[in-house]
């Protein structure tokens, strides 16, 4: 019988803190939730689905609505990291802030320039909460939803998610084990779909269950190696590979670097 773990529960928000010591480029990264991009050394280009391309630079703010897809370029300084604080946000926390959203919100990714806001106050909450241990749960919940408050203070609005798309429920499936086995066929039966139908509405998009299924251990490793100490045949393991070199050559074959050179400087 095959044996998964339960469902987790989409937490309200998560905060990370991302560092890459090389420039490198990401293609086709999917974000399911709604994300903030503090840039705090070196600079993030993005590239959306339009080929629409936003550089943001140390200060700046890069905000991207739920289900966005991009190409993203991480790159450091010379004498220093690539270092970014990333908050995801579910749909609940956003709507808890902005009630009434407005329907003429575009979903598109919005630049905030450090010259034209005052950014670094929503990031030092986080930066403060986090470095806060006594906290009670309910108290710091709250603070993380602060840099929303602020958002909306200055008059940006964000868009919210009103339905999930296949993609995102197919990662949230796999994301519950990513060392599990999981073929089309079982994710099809969680989705109470049938495989074929399943096969029929992701090639509508371009997209197959193989490739999706690798995707989203390899984003997992990717954002492991940014924000964790964890080593690599670690995350090689929790994401599913079965050897630190498997997960070294379909990383390098994917984003064109070593997963070591995420944390170290080429020579």
């Amino acid at each position: 019988m095959q044996k998964t773990k339960h469902p987790a529960a989409t937490k309200p928000v998560s905060v990370a803190q991302i560092t890459q010591a090389t420039s490198a480029i990401f293609p086709d990264l999917h974000f399911r939730q709604t994300f903030l991009f503090f840039v705090e050394s070196g600079s993030k280009r993005v590239v959306d689905t339009q080929n629409n391309e936003l550089i943001a630079e140390t200060g700046d703010l890069l905000i991207f609505p739920p289900e966005t897809m991009v190409t993203m370029e991480n790159m450091p300084v010379k004498e220093n990291d690539y270092r970014a604080l990333a908050i995801a946000y579910s749909s609940e926390s956003v709507l808890s802030v902005f009630s009434n959203p407005s329907p003429h919100v575009k979903s598109q990714i919005q630049h905030l320039r450090s010259n034209e806001y005052e950014l670094q106050t929503p990031a030092q909450l986080i930066h403060t909460t986090l470095a806060t241990d006594n906290l009670p749960d309910s108290i710091r919940h709250h603070r993380l939803l602060e840099p929303l408050v602020w958002l909306k203070e200055l008059g940006i609005n964000l868009p919210t998610m009103l339905e999930e798309s296949l993609l995102s429920r197919i990662q949230k499936i796999i994301e519950e084990d990513l060392t599990h086995a999981w073929s089309a066929g079982d994710v099809a039966a969680r989705l109470a779909m049938s495989e074929p139908t399943m096969r029929r509405h992701l090639a509508r998009n371009d997209q197959g269950f193989a490739k999706i299924l690798l995707n989203t251990r390899l984003e997992k490793g990717l954002g492991l190696l940014q924000t964790s100490s964890a080593s690599i045949a670690e995350i090689a393991s929790d994401c599913g590979f079965k050897t630190p070199s498997h997960f070294a050559d379909v990383f390098k074959k994917r984003f064109g670097i070593q997963p070591k050179n995420i944390r170290s400087k080429l020579n």
